[in-house]
């Protein structure tokens, strides 16, 4: 991080203490929304609690902010809408921020940025990812989500396959199922080196990183009305990457640092 980014983000860090006062005061919860099946940014442990990046990153935020925060899951293809009608203040589940969502919400400042990629089997001789060289082969990604939408736009002669989570896209995948899948690049990375299940597969291709399908990088989502908690995350959010909260954060986690995917 250059010295006049680092100034940059100290000084809003020092910002954001007169609005962490006002919170305070009004003695606000703040309710956080997850997916819980998109590990290693949000996950359930085996006891039942959410866990992850994404959690880690929401309580470091609601601490610096002075406010008190709730977790609640939600299934990823409503999220948004359930959003819109108030479950819960603030999305932060790794979601991209792209302009058909920002017609319905406010982002906030990206707190990672982002890649798709594809993943095949470790025996898969498949080396062309082009639209031509994989008419007729069977593609999946989750559904509801930016790897969908590029799927279904830039593949027509595929067969696309949409999932509800994740899990069950790296199932079919590792089961032979499909010939490939297309999933965001670092819990994929993180599925293919770290996991048992995922030991059967490979990324492949190219880093897909069209801004039309992977926007600005990743951010937490709010209602268009409440612009003063978008100020207050952004804030926040500079002020943990100032003080290092984010980095250990991103190091238990991560080889790569998550703002610039540099190891």
């Amino acid at each position: 991080m250059n010295k006049t980014l680092r100034s940059l983000l100290l000084c809003s860090a020092f910002a954001l203490a007169p609005l962490a006062g006002v919170q305070a005061a009004e003695g606000k919860t703040l309710r956080l929304a997850t997916e819980g099946a998109y590990p290693p940014f949000n996950y359930y442990t085996a006891d039942g609690k959410l866990a992850g990046f994404d959690i880690e990153i929401g309580q470091a935020l609601c601490e610096r902010m002075q406010v008190k925060c709730s977790l609640v899951a939600q299934d990823w293809d409503g999220i948004i809408p359930a959003l819109l009608g108030r479950k819960y203040d603030v999305v932060i589940a790794s979601m991209f921020i792209t302009e058909e969502r920002r017609q319905m919400v406010s982002f906030s400042d990206p707190y990672q940025k982002s890649a798709m990629t594809f993943v095949v089997t470790k025996d898969s001789t498949l080396n062309d990812f082009s639209p031509q060289a994989l008419a007729g082969k069977t593609i999946g990604a989750q559904g509801a989500t930016t790897q969908a939408d590029y799927l279904m736009a830039m593949f027509p002669d595929s067969d696309v396959r949409l999932y509800p989570t994740q899990d069950a896209v790296n199932l079919d995948l590792a089961s032979g199922r499909l010939d490939a899948q297309v999933g965001d690049m670092i819990p994929m990375l993180d599925w293919t080196q770290k996991s048992t299940d995922g030991s059967c597969c490979r990324l492949a291709g190219e880093p897909i990183s069209d801004p039309k399908y992977v926007g600005e990088g990743v951010g937490m989502a709010v209602r268009k009305e409440d612009e003063a908690l978008r100020q207050q995350l952004n804030q926040a959010l500079a002020a943990i990457i100032a003080d290092g909260t984010y980095q250990a954060i991103n190091d238990k986690f991560f080889s790569v640092n998550l703002l610039t995917l540099e190891q």
